[in-house]
């Protein structure tokens, strides 16, 4: 493991969140970057579906950031998610989520940004049991369970899956 990846600051960050949180999660660093939730899954050996993805929308009237955490074998349909917030969104570019978050997109964390973020997390998660998500960087993962990830997040549950 590189300790470079374990101990860079967007990781720091998200290891200071849960800890505030009181959870002492094992930050794992992949062999590669898990850009994809297929990836993640084929370097961790689970299901893609226990795969958090951190997705960042970006509403289009208001511009406000907002995070939608997703099981990585569902899409997130933004015309769903849209009725949901109330205006239409689309998805972030690189530069719009590393501005909101801090994080460089395939380490999105579900906590660890450098401002507050809407939350929305998928309901299609809650059917798994222990679930990964990016942990500040597109190397590094942690698990936690569904229940754990509302309350970190401070997450609305949503059916926003195609």
């Amino acid at each position: 493991m590189s300790s470079a990846v374990l101990n860079s600051a967007s990781v720091e960050r998200v290891r200071d969140a849960l800890a505030r949180f009181g959870i002492a999660a094992d930050i794992v660093e992949l062999p590669g970057a898990a850009r994809t939730a297929a990836a993640a899954a084929a370097f961790l050996g689970c299901e893609v579906a226990q795969i958090a993805n951190s997705l960042v929308f970006r509403g289009e009237a208001s511009g406000t950031p907002l995070l939608v955490m997703s099981s990585g074998a569902q899409r997130v349909d933004a015309r769903r998610l849209g009725a949901i917030v109330g205006e239409a969104v689309g998805k972030a570019d690189a530069a719009f989520v590393r501005a909101k978050t801090g994080f460089a997109i395939g380490g999105v964390a579900p906590v660890g940004h450098v401002a507050p973020l809407r939350t929305f997390v998928e309901r299609s998660l809650a059917a798994q049991r222990g679930i990964w998500a990016a942990a500040g960087h597109p190397h590094t993962v942690f698990r936690l369970e569904y229940a754990a990830l509302l309350r970190i997040t401070g997450g609305l549950e949503v059916d926003a899956a195609e």
